[in-house]
């Protein structure tokens, strides 16, 4: 958000704007609204989720209005008779709409699970739908990143890895956000700097095919780049041919110990990374550099990582890019944003449903919270529950399988997940240092299962309605249906 002008109100469709002027021309904005925002399925076919993107959805809520310039543009949009699409009116109450709403939100790193609302927005209708675009822009997105990221970590087992994808990244914001949401994820650092002075992120880089090609030899290359940055030398050795490159590097690296240097590690960017690293890893030993790292790219994912963890490559350092910065290979998670409740003018709160022939597309109705069961030997399961109906058994029932109980024990400790972000549009909430977000992501990967955690046919995570929830929305599912 901060490499945008300060206020961000345009970023939504404008079919939240013209639902917004509905409202106003037909005098129902002092309708209360609860709307949730959640997905429904994981993505990468994977068993869990990692919750990010809160702290620029903060951002964008401390600055939002209607300032000058956007009203002017709104007044310019026309209907399909030519004429505008909104009156003079209501671009006058734009003008001074507060965004006096509360907000409630998972925090970012926190394992997250299909229909659980990772936010949840309640106040009046009008400001509320105006949201609805731009606060989906914001989690969807760096959800899928963060998730990502978590995976390539879990298949790098510990070691290192950095961030690569600025340059194939989806745009500016793309590749900033990317970087943002892998450091949640669980990377230890990125490549793209601006990244790292917005976000205070480590960043990790050396030198390019390029360099080496921009001299007479490769060992002239290397011996170049340790005269200019002799305490940043990773040595790319796949120019020409490979092994030679890492006798090069060990060559450089004894120049650099005499000058009281080190040689950092070699960098494989193409080839058999398997045996080019095993290799490599034999020549560095030998020749007395045990402690120079072997970083690792070229098209990397997590199922290539642990395709070479396999096959014991000697590879200390991943570095992953395009398929971490473009979430390959799902483009999106596909999260939405639905009314779950109304309140008229001092009226009381009512549950809302969505039907659909889809069972999965059913909404859940109701003021929701998280409820997260936590044993000794990690998370036990999520229940999802209306605030005003409280809980009233330990049992959670799947929303898609009725027949699908679990109880849950009742003397465990447990965790509401949804906390206060916004007060009446007033922020209550102070965004923790990223690094404690990142952090946050590997502790409650800890407390996962790890059945959930492979990637391939993970097993599924107990979420599930509380019964009094699951009754409710039964319910109005048969009245919504005329039963």
């Amino acid at each position: 958000m901060k490499m945008y002008r300060r206020s961000l109100a345009l970023l939504t469709d404008l079919y939240e704007l013209t639902m917004a002027y509905g409202y106003w021309k037909l005098g129902i904005t002092g309708k209360h609204a609860t709307f949730c925002l959640y997905f429904r399925e994981h993505p990468f076919h994977g068993g869990f989720s990692v919750a990010c993107g809160l702290g620029a959805v903060i951002e964008y809520l401390r600055e939002i209005h209607f300032d000058d310039d956007d009203l002017a543009y709104l007044a310019t949009l026309t209907g399909g008779d030519g004429q505008p699409l909104f009156e003079s009116g209501f671009l006058d109450y734009l003008r001074a709409l507060e965004f006096a709403l509360d907000v409630d939100a998972i925090p970012e790193g926190t394992v997250v699970f299909p229909r659980e609302p990772l936010v949840r927005v309640r106040g009046p209708i009008l400001p509320a739908q105006i949201l609805e675009s731009a606060l989906l822009n914001l989690i969807n997105f760096q959800t899928l990143i963060a998730t990502k990221a978590a995976r390539v970590c879990l298949a790098a087992r510990g070691d290192a890895v950095i961030e690569f994808g600025l340059r194939r990244a989806q745009g500016v914001d793309g590749g900033v956000s990317a970087s943002r949401a892998a450091y949640v994820g669980g990377c230890d650092a990125v490549s793209n700097t601006l990244a790292g002075r917005l976000f205070d992120i480590p960043v990790k880089g050396t030198h390019a095919h390029s360099w080496v090609m921009a001299f007479d030899s490769e060992l002239e290359s290397f011996h170049g780049y340790a005269r200019a940055l002799p305490n940043n030398c990773i040595f790319l050795v796949d120019t020409y041919h490979t092994l030679d490159g890492v006798r090069h590097a060990v060559e450089v690296g004894k120049s650099l110990r005499a000058q009281g240097h080190q040689l950092a590690g070699i960098r494989l960017d193409s080839g058999d990374l398997a045996y080019l690293s095993i290799e490599a890893r034999k020549i560095l030993d030998a020749a007395g550099f045990p402690d120079a790292v072997i970083v690792a790219s070229n098209e990397l994912d997590e199922y290539l990582i642990e395709s070479l963890k396999e096959q014991g490559a000697a590879i200390n350092v991943w570095g992953v890019g395009t398929k971490l910065a473009t979430a390959y290979d799902q483009p999106a998670l596909g999260g939405v944003y639905k009314l779950t409740s109304l309140r008229p003018p001092d009226g009381v709160w009512e549950p809302k449903i969505k039907l659909s022939e889809q069972v999965i597309k059913i909404n859940i109705p109701g003021q929701l919270q998280v409820r997260r069961y936590r044993g000794e030997d990690g998370f036990i399961g999520d229940m999802i529950y209306e605030e005003t109906l409280g809980i009233q058994q330990p049992v959670i029932i799947d929303p898609t399988d009725p027949s699908r109980h679990k109880a849950l024990p009742a003397d465990v400790p447990t965790e509401d997940l949804l906390v206060p972000i916004f007060r009446n549009g007033r922020q209550v909430y102070d965004i923790p240092p990223l690094a404690d977000s990142r952090a946050r992501t590997q502790q409650q990967l800890a407390h996962l299962h790890p059945s959930i955690k492979r990637f391939i046919h993970p097993h599924e995570y107990p979420v599930g309605l509380e019964p009094a929830l699951a009754d409710l929305r039964n319910r109005l599912i048969v009245e919504a249906r005329g039963g």
